[in-house]
């Protein structure tokens, strides 16, 4: 029978780890705020730090050489920010931004580095996640190019929603359009036609999720394929 973590880090990664585990690693972890805006890091800037939100949600996006942006995925209490530190890669062409504040726990990278080489638990848990993480990545691509603002709205809604666990998005038109890759007029008519059916309620800079299932039956088949990937990879009990 699997011992019971004896932590609550409030972070799906590391609630999974074994005891073990948690003991070699609890004293490194410092808790931070993450507030609105911030730059965890640059894109092919070194990543010196994992974070793992305890709150809170951060976009990875890909910005192009004429200022347009794009977010490709979102990371919140489920994941972890910084993973190129653990494939040698040490950065990566994303600018991994704060949308939504909070809490995260940072582990610093000559830590973090040592504990995945252990090739444990840490490390089986990781690659899940990075398996997770990287479809998460292609489904946003493949749904960003085939997909109506409308749907591609309703996924980005829905993953939001999974992260922050509140039924409440501070978050204006301009920067879901700007997230999304798509104009502003697009979200502001997607956005309408929700609340007309009863999905949501939206006021200036504030989305309220009113009826789930019915914007999970509307979301593209890309919400669906992600989130049962996740729930397959992340809720692995690990031996």
């Amino acid at each position: 029978m699997k011992k019971k973590n004896p932590w609550s880090p409030r972070n799906g990664l590391l609630n999974d780890l074994p005891p073990d585990a948690c003991d070699r690693l609890s004293d490194e972890l410092q808790l931070v705020e993450i507030p609105v805006g911030k730059v965890l890091f640059e894109p092919y800037a070194p990543q010196a730090a994992l974070y793992f939100p305890r709150e809170g949600i951060v976009s990875a996006t890909l910005v192009l050489e004429n200022g347009d942006s794009s977010a490709v995925a979102m990371v919140g209490n489920e994941g972890a920010v910084g993973l190129a530190l653990l494939t040698d890669g040490r950065s990566s062409p994303a600018r991994y931004v704060v949308q939504a504040g909070g809490e995260a726990l940072v582990l610093r990278s000559d830590v973090a580095t040592a504990e995945f080489r252990r090739g444990g638990a840490f490390q089986r848990i990781m690659l899940r996640f990075m398996q997770a993480f990287q479809t998460q990545v292609a489904h946003t691509g493949v749904c960003n190019q085939h997909h109506t603002v409308e749907k591609q709205l309703t996924r980005w809604l829905l993953q939001v929603h999974d992260r922050i666990g509140s039924a409440e998005i501070r978050m204006t038109q301009e920067q879901i359009a700007h997230l999304l890759g798509v104009r502003r007029e697009g979200i502001t008519e997607a956005a309408r036609r929700l609340q007309e059916d009863g999905c949501i309620r939206y006021s200036r800079g504030l989305i309220q999720v009113l009826e789930r299932e019915g914007m999970a039956d509307r979301a593209c088949e890309c919400y669906g394929v992600v989130r049962r990937e996740y729930d397959r990879l992340l809720s692995v009990a690990d031996a």
